[in-house]
């Protein structure tokens, strides 16, 4: 477990070891507590969608040949916004060290020059409806790139059934953020199946596995005492949050926290990596002031990651630890790459969720984004 100070001024400590249900309508705590299965069934939708002939990698020697322009691809570009972005983030970590061409994650409405015929694409809606990614989805159908739908309908669903594009469908009637499983897994398994990675059966048992035990542990019933995610919560509780993670894997899982927290918690956050971080914000606390003593600093610890990295880290503890409320450390759980991030992406979700209860807010409901829409449509 890592290392916390209990928020002594919190007169609802009791919150977070009591009954849930009248703030979270929609239940989102059974969509988290259900991480690990959920995991299950992704990697499942990844296995069984259809893809092309032309997708895949070159036959065996002894079959048919097909032209090489056909099979091959010499990027690979994941489109999306907000929640069902964030796979394709994770992906780009997690593949860095592997992943023999490019791998860019786009947000917005435009795309890069590069994108052709020869580009692999994943068109990401968790709704299907995201204006931003329709629109550059169709920018990529202009230039031909071959692309991959991952949604559970909407205009998406429409376009890919239009277009002869194959599409992964996933359950609908879930919160994007909350359907982390199904935006990472099924990419992961269909790029296994296109030859562009490696099989991981052995990472995908040891997540599997510490999920479920961290699930338990950190779940509702779970008493603050023995709960890592309850106690970080409440740590942060009436405190501006500055999640840390570090370059290579844990740098789109520090966004990650710093979105759950905005999303469900309905609290400002922010992130930064380090080394990035040693550069430039280390000069931000050399002035003593409030704002800094209204900090807490949730430092994401990979425990194998690059010893030089820990050692910034602790250099940097020990400089600016006095200028802020409290340093606190959250360490990874397992030794492959996929349980290491999803066991601090889990903490993250939990944590967040916890913070929303100590707010007196439902974890679900986005009312600001939704008023956005609105508006936008208007």
């Amino acid at each position: 477990m890592g290392e916390t100070r209990k928020n002594k001024n919190d007169n609802n400590i009791d919150l977070l070891d009591r009954d849930f249900s009248e703030l979270d309508k929609a239940n989102m705590i059974e969509l988290l507590e259900e991480f690990p299965q959920k995991m299950r069934d992704a990697l499942r939708l990844g296995e069984e969608f259809s893809i092309p002939d032309n997708f895949l990698p070159a036959p065996a020697s002894n079959s048919v040949s097909i032209p090489a322009p056909t099979r091959s691809f010499k990027n690979f570009v994941v489109l999306g916004m907000g929640g069902s972005a964030i796979g394709g983030d994770l992906l780009s970590n997690y593949l860095a060290d592997e992943l023999a061409i490019p791998l860019v994650v786009i947000r917005g409405y435009n795309i890069p020059k590069f994108i052709d015929e020869n580009s692999l694409v994943f068109a990401v809606s968790y709704s299907g409806n995201t204006e931003e990614t329709i629109s550059a989805l169709k920018r990529c159908l202009e230039a031909k790139a071959r692309i991959i739908a991952l949604t559970s309908g909407g205009k998406l669903a429409v376009l890919a059934r239009k277009n002869n594009f194959p599409m992964i469908k996933v359950p609908a009637g879930i919160q994007p953020r909350a359907a982390i499983s199904y935006l990472f897994f099924p990419i992961l398994k269909a790029l296994e199946r296109l030859g562009l990675t490696k099989k991981r059966n052995e990472e995908i048992e040891e997540t599997y596995n510490i999920l479920q035990g961290l699930s338990r542990e950190y779940g509702t019933k779970s008493p603050l005492k023995n709960n890592f995610a309850k106690e970080v919560a409440l740590s942060l509780y009436q405190y501006l949050p500055l999640v840390y993670g570090s370059e290579g894997l844990l740098e789109a899982v520090a966004m990650r926290w710093k979105t759950q927290i905005n999303e469900n918690s309905k609290w400002p956050c922010f992130w930064n990596v380090f080394p990035e971080l040693d550069h430039n914000e280390i000069v931000g606390y050399e002035i003593e002031n409030k704002i800094n003593r209204q900090v807490k600093i949730i430092y994401l610890q990979d425990k194998e990651g690059l010893l030089r990295v820990e050692q910034r880290r602790e250099i940097t503890r020990k400089i600016i630890q006095d200028k802020v409320a409290e340093f606190i450390i959250c360490p990874t759980k397992g030794k492959g790459k996929m349980a290491r991030m999803f066991s601090l992406i889990f903490l993250g979700d939990l944590a967040s969720y916890y913070l929303a209860i100590l707010n007196q807010v439902d974890p679900s409901p986005v009312a600001c984004i939704e008023d956005l829409k609105k508006k936008l449509a208007r």
